[in-house]
């Protein structure tokens, strides 16, 4: 009979730790989960009240503008679906990425860009654009510049895509968008980063040298765009599965 009293509430003691771990364990999640949603909450509230608040003033604040907007627009419909931690995070990096495109409008715009944001999706790896470049590849031209201009409209912060870096600058044209669609690079990329880029100060020689060809299997790596994130960005403004779609989609352009 004592034996199995002991036995009894030994048993007792057991069930009664494996809950309170497990109790603790769930509140330690919880709230994981609450602060990272609070976090994320508080870049696309901040990213809505610049995007609200600012008119682009010529062909370049306009189109960063108008990039800042499809984050803002991108961030709220991920806050909407986000579960969990991983996905917050991607909430805040594609909020990020839009208060990125707000700096980029506000200088175009000879306005204080405000303070710095960090580096999510490899900006540091993938150097600046420090001079304007004008190159044709393949027969059609296309122009890089560390300036906004009618020519050079389309900002970008500078990050990875489709697992390449993408130096920061202003361009011609978005020619990284379709590697951000397709998570891979056209055959093409690879003249075009060497033309564009071989030589130029503020792009580290790998960026410039680095093999942007066809091979589906290293351009496609969705996870180092992610960073993410990105890519996202994310696809570079991509990653992370998130439940009915996949969540990168709402990293693109």
């Amino acid at each position: 009979m004592t034996t199995a009293i002991v036995l009894l509430v030994l048993l007792v003691l057991v069930v009664g730790v494996g809950w309170y771990f497990a109790r603790s364990a769930a509140d330690k999640r919880r709230r994981e989960l609450e602060d990272a949603q609070a976090d994320a909450r508080r870049w696309v509230e901040r990213l809505g009240g610049q995007v609200m608040n600012l008119t682009g003033s010529d062909v370049a604040s306009q189109q960063a503008l108008a990039d800042a907007s499809e984050r803002f627009t991108a961030a709220g419909s991920q806050m909407e679906q986000a579960r969990t931690v991983e996905q917050c995070r991607l909430v805040t990096q594609t909020a990020m990425e839009g208060l990125y495109y707000v700096r980029a409008a506000r200088t175009a715009m000879g306005l204080d860009p405000g303070p710095e944001l960090p580096d999510l999706t490899g900006q540091s790896r993938a150097g600046k654009v420090m001079e304007e470049r004008d190159v044709t590849v393949e027969g059609r031209r296309y122009v890089a510049s560390p300036q906004p201009s009618s020519g050079t409209p389309h900002y970008y912060p500078g990050g990875v895509v489709a697992g390449r870096p993408v130096p920061q600058g202003w361009y011609s044209e978005p020619w990284w968008k379709p590697a951000l669609v397709a998570g891979a690079w056209g055959f093409g990329s690879m003249l075009l980063f060497s033309a564009m880029f071989s030589g130029m100060v503020g792009v580290p020689a790998a960026v410039a040298a680095e093999d942007t060809g066809s091979d589906g299997g290293d351009g496609g790596d969705g996870g180092d765009a992610g960073g993410d994130g990105g890519d996202a960005g994310g696809g570079d403004f991509g990653g992370g599965d998130f439940g009915g779609g996949d969540f990168g989609d709402f990293g693109g352009f």
